[in-house]
């Protein structure tokens, strides 16, 4: 568990006091030597390991791991660079690997004991997520790519062991065995059955209006996964289940926009990035107005807003345990290239997240 300062007081990093700044407005632990470009991926090691390692992707190229102490200080261990922008990072389920995938149509493993790297995957296109599959039966790597599949790899073998024909474009995904969900371009969500060998389970008529952007699977009381929040660019969240109960279980919530400007007008922002408390089943979502938010889905409430950084936040984390919560702020060029700028400083932050994201108390 971290210790933390309270909002009112200066907070420690690793023994030097950091004073409140516009650019970190929570007043969060900083992540030293971060990515040069903007954040396009961000993971933490499994439970499988004792210690919390921090993986990071860019579009720098590189993939970046550091080690996370209890005092919240952060420790750089090592780098690994793609021949393109890398746009998604995952973990093996026994922690002595990563996978990297970029848009050089490639994924690399990075054994991080040897510090080695060998391709595991090929797309004709940028590939666009990784996960790993640990089934009873089998194991391997999901890649979704542009290029309109979506792969099965054992990673011993330069062949895939299944390939799926997209109709679109992969744009996001998420693994939660037994299921995976899929979002295409063109709205297109598709849910995968993992046992014994994947397969489509349903296609489903996408609940919002406007392009997904990132997808999480939800579990029930049972810890059986059930079904997923799905995130697009017109700020608003659906809470979709594979299976409802009651129609009235599957619903949307509006996020990520301004309180309404002079005249009624309403900004609206991108959700960047969506993912679930492992241990309290709550939500955080980040955006690309610079803030997350922590939600109860059940209570159908918001649990904590932060304070707008400087620029987007690009992607979160949780860890395994669900202490920490990791969030980038970097430019996701939602206002285009004229409002890009190089000076800025790219960031990865950490919060003690565990309280503020317990469910709201049922009466």
């Amino acid at each position: 568990m971290f210790s933390q300062g309270g909002l009112g007081s200066s907070t420690t990093f690793g023994g030097v006091a950091a004073t409140p700044s516009t650019a970190n407005p929570m007043k969060d632990f900083e992540v030293v030597s971060p990515p040069d470009d903007s954040v396009s991926a961000l993971a933490f090691s499994p439970a499988s390991i004792q210690q919390n390692f921090l993986i990071a992707g860019s579009w720098d190229n590189n993939v970046r791991c550091w080690e996370v102490e209890q005092s919240g200080k952060t420790i750089p261990k090592s780098m690994q660079s793609m021949q393109g922008p890398v746009l998604d990072v995952c973990w093996h389920d026994d922690g002595t690997k990563v996978f990297m995938a970029s848009s050089d149509k490639m994924v690399k493993c990075w054994d991080l004991a040897s510090n080695q790297t060998v391709q595991v995957a090929a797309h004709d296109a940028p590939i666009k997520t990784c996960h790993w599959i640990k089934a009873p039966q089998y194991t391997c790597l999901m890649t979704g790519s542009w290029d309109k599949t979506l792969k099965f790899w054992d990673t011993r073998s330069p062949n895939p062991m299944l390939i799926i024909n997209l109709n679109e474009r992969c744009y996001c995904a998420d693994v939660d065995f037994p299921m995976a969900v899929v979002g295409t371009a063109s709205r297109g969500l598709i849910i995968y059955q993992l046992e014994t060998q994947p397969r489509e389970y349903k296609r489903i008529d996408s609940p919002l209006k406007y392009q997904h952007r990132c997808v999480a699977i939800f579990r029930d009381k049972k810890k059986v996964p059930t079904g997923y929040a799905l995130g697009s660019v017109e700020g608003r969240v659906a809470i979709q289940y594979v299976n409802p109960q009651n129609p009235k279980d599957n619903f949307t919530f509006k996020c990520h926009r301004s309180n309404g400007a002079p005249g009624g007008y309403q900004d609206i922002y991108a959700v960047n990035d969506v993912k679930f408390h492992p241990v309290h089943g709550t939500l955080a979502t980040v955006g690309s107005d610079g803030t997350f938010s922590f939600w109860d889905k059940d209570a159908r409430t918001k649990l904590k807003p932060s304070e707008p950084m400087e620029q987007s936040i690009t992607k979160c984390a949780f860890n395994h345990n669900g202490q920490i919560f990791a969030y980038s702020v970097s430019y996701d060029w939602a206002k285009g290239h004229e409002f890009y700028n190089p000076m800025k400083k790219n960031y990865i932050f950490l919060r003690s997240c565990f309280e503020e994201l317990k469910p709201r108390a049922t009466t």
